[in-house]
């Protein structure tokens, strides 16, 4: 289904780079040297283990990370949750529905502002947030388990100034 959307997120069918004969043929000496190529190749390996890890429960990573925001933060907007995750509105409108139709959200009406919903999980919501918890220790054990702890730590350091920067920059 590439290219296709459900519940909101674009869904793609990407793949590691794989040689063949004929692409060995290819020169590719200067990709390695470059940030971007080697974090799409991180991300691509990253988010096959996620999805290898979650496909049980048929969660994709936005999902996931919509969940815990949810949980942590019960009764937050719609506005509020997709702008802290960086989720258009739209695209975060047929997210949630989605969620609610599986019954792991709900959206209750908000006194005093009738467009408004605050957002909550369900009983089911709670429960499969335990699962997906412990489906995501697994995934997140294996890339230390590569890594190494104080390897993992610095990554995250780096990757989050990396991104804080290239904001900062944009701004200017």
């Amino acid at each position: 289904m590439p290219g296709k959307e459900r519940d909101g997120e674009e869904m793609s069918e990407v793949s590691a780079p794989v040689s063949t004969p004929q692409e060995s043929l290819i020169d590719k000496t200067q990709l390695p040297d470059y940030v971007g190529y080697n974090l799409r190749l991180a991300h691509i390996a990253v988010f096959q283990n996620f999805n290898r890890h979650f496909e049980p429960f048929d969660i994709r990573p936005t999902q996931y990370g919509v969940l815990s925001v949810i949980e942590s933060n019960p009764g937050l907007k719609q506005s509020q949750i997709s702008a802290a995750l960086g989720i258009k509105r739209t695209n975060f409108v047929a997210l949630l529905d989605g969620l609610e139709k599986r019954g792991l959200a709900r959206r209750d009406s908000l006194e005093g502002d009738r467009r408004s919903y605050a957002v909550c999980l369900t009983d089911q919501g709670h429960e499969l947030l335990a699962k997906l918890r412990a489906a995501n220790a697994e995934h997140e054990n294996l890339i230390t388990s590569i890594m190494g702890e104080e390897g993992r730590n610095r990554f995250l350091t780096d990757l989050i100034k990396l991104t804080k920067g290239l904001r900062k920059a944009r701004k200017i």
